[in-house]
């Protein structure tokens, strides 16, 4: 059923400028014929303003963010000749305030023999003595993924600028036998207990994924544990591997050290098979070296996501200076690779998020960084609007090309929602939303934002709830469908969903979305406005 319901709309409208300056695995494309394709000149339509991009190029995994001496250090595979994957370094940028971003020389490109084939993503660590090194994967020329160190040339360069490989001591880890040597990558930022450095590499046997632990002293001689750190069946290759201790209560984060009992831990690996992250969170039992996720918490597909939208290859770093840990995330672009070609550009960052353990703790919260508000310009306001079953109410007098909207919906008559069997649809939040999508009326709703929406409506992007209620509470499906986001063909338009777990006891919703128009938004005038369908 389709209930009208008076919804509290408080908005916050931000016109943002310009600030940034800047693996070979099974499923990417590689095109040869563009991997050193350079672009003449960058098309700047629809480039981002507010999240992390390069100049020009392709970009991919964040690979070992951290803060270092009241610097942000920002680390990423970059292809420095083209907008399709191939020829990969490491990118470096830098920052004081992670909006701001200066772009440096590479810091680390294949040169040696155990990174001959590729340097793929991995992490850094910040050893005693205010130390910095990294860790990441090589790819020797017998195509066997080892894992490497390198380390600052000069300490007292704030930029850090140029990186040492020491030929005689890396490879640090080789694939002993039983590991299987082509899916053996991204180890995690190191932690020290009880007289060792632990890690973690990601890796597959047959379909299990495995997150493999080393021990070491001094950080160069590594010996494998006879027993990974954790495992799961039929989940398939575990990529950027990232684990961590957060708090039972409160905000403030932890350095990836700290054990104990006010702390859980969580354990969040890529998956290779359906390119999403997911994570748990359990128990480290550290006088085993093994990690144990809650009943709460399920591995593989079937557990909980970072996001729910076009996000992966994701990294963790704590921030020391403010006390928080900072998730990183890659956004891959949905245009077709000629397009990705003629543009000079492909793939950006995701807005970089603080991220803490709920009050239930059987699942982390997530925000957008502080300093992400410094952008925010013109602020536009509406409060108490009503919505009522097809309404259409449309933002004035702005352009919705790039917009930060908080929004609240209050609903009233919440108590008064039918029981719904969801049946099926309760294990795909996604195939539930792009069935009913943002038209099809059902429990509360369809209602929320559409944006970069064309004056009649023929192109939009619809981010909007569905209630429904099982026989036992509320059931809160958040979607967002890009299937009428563009009229051009040959554009990757899916529909991205979960199901939310919010409290509705006040009988509100809230939303905080952050727009900006891609390649793959061709309008001549861009609308924000609200729905009830």
């Amino acid at each position: 059923m389709a209930v009208s319901e008076l919804l509290s709309l408080t908005l916050f409208i931000t016109f943002l400028c310009a600030v940034n300056n800047g693996r070979v695995e099974a499923t990417h494309e590689i095109y040869p014929q563009f991997q050193s394709l350079s672009a003449v000149s960058v098309h700047q339509l629809h480039r981002t303003a507010f999240h992390f991009q390069p100049p020009k190029n392709w970009i991919n995994d964040p690979n070992a963010p951290m803060y270092y001496n009241g610097i942000y250090h920002f680390f990423y595979q970059y292809n420095p000749k083209g907008a399709v994957w191939g020829n990969i370094v490491w990118a470096h940028s830098v920052s004081k305030d992670m909006i701001n971003w200066k772009a440096l020389e590479p810091a680390i490109y294949p040169s040696h023999r155990f990174d001959r084939k590729g340097a793929w993503s991995g992490s850094a660590t910040i050893l005693p003595g205010n130390k910095p090194i990294i860790l990441y994967t090589g790819v020797d020329p017998s195509d066997r993924q080892v894992q490497n160190y390198a380390v600052p040339a000069n300490l007292s360069d704030p930029y850090l600028r140029k990186w040492i490989k020491p030929a005689g001591l890396n490879p640090v880890v080789d694939p002993e036998a039983g590991v299987n040597a082509s899916a053996f990558r991204d180890p995690t930022t190191a932690w020290w207990l009880s007289g060792h450095w632990r890690m973690v590499v990601g890796s597959k046997r047959n379909h299990r994924g495995m997150a493999y632990l080393y021990r070491s002293r001094d950080f160069i001689h590594w010996i494998k544990a006879k027993h990974p750190l954790h495992s799961a069946p039929h989940t398939g290759m575990w990529e950027c591997p990232d684990f961590y201790p957060v708090l039972l209560s409160g905000r403030q984060g932890l350095d990836t050290s700290v054990v104990g009992k006010q702390v859980k831990h969580v354990l969040k690996v890529s998956l290779d098979v359906t390119r999403y992250d997911y994570y748990t969170v359990g128990t480290y039992l550290t006088n085993e070296d093994r990690y144990v996720p809650d009943n709460t918490s399920v591995d593989g597909w079937a557990g909980i996501r970072y996001d729910y939208g076009n996000f992966y290859a994701s990294k963790t770093f704590f921030d020391p200076a403010k006390k928080r840990r900072i998730l990183w995330g890659w956004v891959n672009e949905s245009d077709t690779t000629s397009d990705d070609v003629r543009k000079g550009w492909a793939g950006i960052q995701a807005i970089p998020r603080i991220v803490w353990l709920d009050p239930s703790q059987r699942q982390l919260m997530q925000w957008p960084i502080q300093e992400l508000e410094t952008l925010r310009g013109t602020n536009v306001k509406m409060n108490h609007q009503m919505l009522k079953t097809g309404d259409h109410i449309e933002v004035k007098g702005i352009s919705a090309a790039q917009a930060d909207v908080d929004v609240t919906f209050y609903i009233p008559s919440l108590d008064k929602v039918e029981a719904f069997n969801l049946g099926w649809s309760l294990t795909d939040a996604q195939l539930l939303c792009a069935k009913k999508g943002s038209k099809v009326q059902g429990g509360i709703g369809p209602f929320g934002l559409l944006a970069l929406a064309s004056e009649n409506l023929e192109e939009y992007t619809p981010v909007f709830f569905r209630i429904f209620k099982s026989s036992q509470k509320h059931i809160v499906l958040l979607c967002s469908d890009a299937r009428s986001s563009s009229l051009k063909d040959g554009l990757y338009k899916p529909s991205f969903a979960g199901f939310v777990d919010v409290d509705l006891t006040d009988k509100k919703l809230s939303l905080r979305s952050l727009w900006k128009a891609s390649e793959l938004e061709e309008k001549h005038a861009s609308h924000l406005g609200f729905i009830l369908r």
